[in-house]
């Protein structure tokens, strides 16, 4: 269990509560909660951060300094890779770029699995 003073909860608890989710295809139901009466959601109104990353590159001061309209910075990427989907800066997923009208979007290819995710919290 989370320390009272610590607001993150501990993976095993992360994990039954993931496990009493009726998202995840177990069958309780919306107003089921674990023994302990906390269910996830509490959780459902939290923002979060998402980004989307196209690649990395370093830089020397002097280079930055040097920058311009139509100066070009090579990232670490090959053209086609998968872009990385960042949720409150963690991977936790890949995909391709596309269009949704005039502005961009992202397609999931690949979705961390769940118990990744909760093994990387920490």
């Amino acid at each position: 269990m989370a320390t009272p003073g610590n607001a993150r909860p501990a993976p095993e608890e992360i994990k039954e509560l993931l496990q009493n989710d009726p998202t995840s295809g177990s069958k309780t139901t919306a107003s089921s909660t674990p023994k302990d009466g906390r269910g996830l959601d509490f959780l459902y109104d939290i923002p979060l951060q998402i980004s989307v990353e196209v690649g990395r590159s370093k830089i020397l001061l002097r280079d930055l300094l040097k920058m311009s309209e139509g100066y070009v910075i090579e990232l670490d990427k090959l053209a086609g890779e998968p872009l990385d989907l960042y949720v409150n800066s963690r991977l936790i997923a890949r995909g391709e770029a596309v269009m949704v009208g005039d502005k961009f979007g992202i397609r999931l290819t690949d979705v961390v699995s769940t118990s990744d995710r909760i093994e990387n919290l920490g």
